[in-house]
């Protein structure tokens, strides 16, 4: 795999057993992503996003094909393996933010630090404060969820999903209860991401307006690959 490559899909097929058969979820995807890169993947309700994020972030298995993140294959490890992949050089960031409701902004994205094994002290005290001015919210972080709006909270999970500074950022449509201009301003934000913390970030959405807005868009219809893409930066 090349240096510059964090991400390799190779013909992943994803096969559900229902009542009476089967249903294929994933169609033989082949993807590889760049470091650094914001992709987007899109594709409309159904059509197999949230189960390929799912297996690239360590969270489900394939039927059969393999996922390698930074050259390692995935479906090698050890379930304690890909926990510590989990929880070390991954963030999540999904459509409802899950906030703890009694901890306030700067004690949220300090505790994903603490799950992540960061020791505490002053080092941590300012990774969580350079997150949150990072996202916009240096004169909120001692406000309680309750107290912050929609995209507020949204930026504060962003925060948290960074704060640890993984390898890789898994967003699983993180805009789809935000209104179009704040949509806007989070993918941006995730864009910048990608330059000034040096993360890869793949992100799901269906929202027509942010689909060009990536390095990178991959698209699913019904399980499987419509295209990939690289955008002229």
């Amino acid at each position: 795999m090349a240096n510059d490559c964090l991400i390799q899909v190779c013909g992943v097929n994803r096969i559900f057993p229902v009542p009476g058969g089967e249903f294929q979820a994933l169609k033989d995807i082949n993807v590889e992503i760049m470091r650094n890169t914001l992709t987007i993947l899109k594709g409309r309700s159904g059509s197999g996003k949230t189960t390929l994020m799912n297996i690239i972030g360590a969270l489900d298995n394939p039927t059969t094909g393999t996922v390698a993140i930074d050259g390692r294959v995935v479906g090698n490890m050890s379930d304690l393996a890909r926990e510590n992949l989990r929880r070390k050089d991954m963030g999540f960031v999904f459509q409802a933010v899950s906030l703890m409701p009694t901890m306030n902004a700067f004690q949220n994205v300090e505790f994903s630090m603490r799950l992540a094994g960061i020791k505490p002290g002053r080092e941590r005290d300012k990774r969580v404060e350079e997150c949150l001015k990072l996202v916009g919210l240096g004169s909120r972080m001692h406000h309680m969820p309750a107290e912050m709006s929609g995209g507020e909270q949204q930026r504060v999970a962003i925060a948290r999903a960074i704060a640890h500074r993984p390898k890789l950022i898994l967003a699983d449509e993180p805009t789809a209860e935000l209104d179009s201009a704040m949509a806007a301003k989070v993918t941006q934000l995730f864009l910048e991401m990608t330059r000034k913390e040096g993360i890869t970030i793949l992100m799901t959405t269906h929202d027509v307006g942010l689909m060009d807005a990536g390095d990178m868009i991959i698209e699913l219809n019904a399980g499987e690959q419509v295209h990939s893409e690289a955008e002229p930066q």
